[in-house]
């Protein structure tokens, strides 16, 4: 798109990205590539390479770090005074609306943003997260968003919820980057993949040592973590007989992507987002479940062999391949229903 405003009432689509991990980003990628409205991403992170459209780079509001009343006294998640990255960051998110105009804003996530552009009269959607999302900032979130987007399936919602959110969710399911990969690389037997991710883990190597010596019949790879930062973990993925990963939902659709048995070890996280989503694949018998932290070495052989038994192809039931879509084509509506009207 050319030229500075928006004009016409035309739909346009803003999308904020959190800089942490890369799951957000990744889900961000995966509905914009199905929208034929244009997209314009809003993050601290750097442009992918690939991104042919608009990025507006916001400056970090956490470097340096402030402790100076962070939650606006528990109503918020992360403003602290005086912070010229904050202060910076959301003018520029306000100079870009003004500019741009966008007839919809995607939240994911921040509850700062999403209340900066309906205060600013732009419609919003906020990304949904599992766990205990009833502390005053996230219900102040949710409950001026347009929308919720639930990455999971409708068949396991987050318990707890009220009324007038589940009303205006969108359920999608499951998605990630690699939804329309081929599946060409069979799996090789009694192989192991440890995939960390970048969001931060407290599992050592020591630990993992441990794990291998314990399963001297396992062949164990590890991503993420102390093996550094893998761009296309997809050939791994899908060629593991099982999987060993955290709880956070962008793994999990990689995961389900690749129909592959999983053991999941959820991580302390906020609002306890990774255990919620863990019971909710544990309710429905889609991955073997470990709550209490990283087994004891002598565990480690009945959890593979319990895992190995999984019929990967029942990730279907999460993850059925078309969630980006969904997504992309349930915001493009909101985009278009929620445009001005040309005067």
């Amino acid at each position: 798109m050319t030229g500075d405003r928006q004009h016409g009432g035309l739909p346009m689509i803003g999308y904020y990205v959190h800089h942490q991990g890369r799951g957000h980003l990744h889900r961000a990628l995966a509905v914009a590539e199905h929208c034929s409205t244009p997209v314009t991403v809003l993050s601290s992170l750097e442009r992918p390479d690939h991104w042919q459209a608009e990025w507006v780079e916001l400056p970090r509001d956490d470097t340096p770090a402030r402790s100076d009343d962070t939650t606006a006294h528990g109503r918020l998640h992360w403003v602290p005074v005086h912070h010229a990255g904050l202060r910076t960051r959301m003018s520029t998110v306000s100079a870009w609306i003004e500019r741009r105009r966008p007839t919809l804003l995607v939240s994911d996530v921040s509850v700062e943003v999403t209340l900066l552009a309906r205060l600013l009269g732009v419609p919003v959607v906020a990304v949904a997260m599992r766990g205990d999302r009833r502390d005053p900032a996230h219900e102040l979130a949710y409950d001026i968003a347009d929308a919720l987007l639930a990455p999971w399936p409708a068949a396991l919602p987050e318990p707890g919820w009220p009324d007038h959110w589940t009303k205006k969710t969108l359920w999608t399911g499951g998605f990630s980057r690699f939804d329309h990969r081929l599946h060409r690389h069979p799996h090789h037997p009694r192989t192991v993949l440890l995939m960390l991710g970048a969001g931060g883990h407290d599992i050592t190597e020591a630990q993992i040592d441990a794990a291998r010596d314990a399963t001297p019949n396992w062949h164990w790879q590890v991503l993420g973590g102390p093996a550094g930062w893998t761009p296309d973990p997809w050939p791994v993925l899908t060629s593991a007989e099982v999987i060993v990963t955290h709880g956070g939902q962008n793994a999990i659709a990689e995961c389900a992507a690749a129909r592959r048995p999983t053991i999941v070890l959820p991580q302390d996280r906020p609002y306890h987002e990774q255990h919620a989503t863990a019971r909710a694949l544990q309710h429905a018998g889609l991955a073997v479940v470990v709550p209490d932290g990283w087994p004891a070495p002598e565990r480690w052989p009945g959890l593979l062999a319990r895992a190995a038994a999984h019929d990967g192809r029942r990730w279907a039931r999460y993850a059925p391949g078309d969630g980006a879509e969904r997504a992309a084509h349930a915001l493009e509506r909101l985009a278009s229903d929620r445009a001005p009207v040309p005067a």
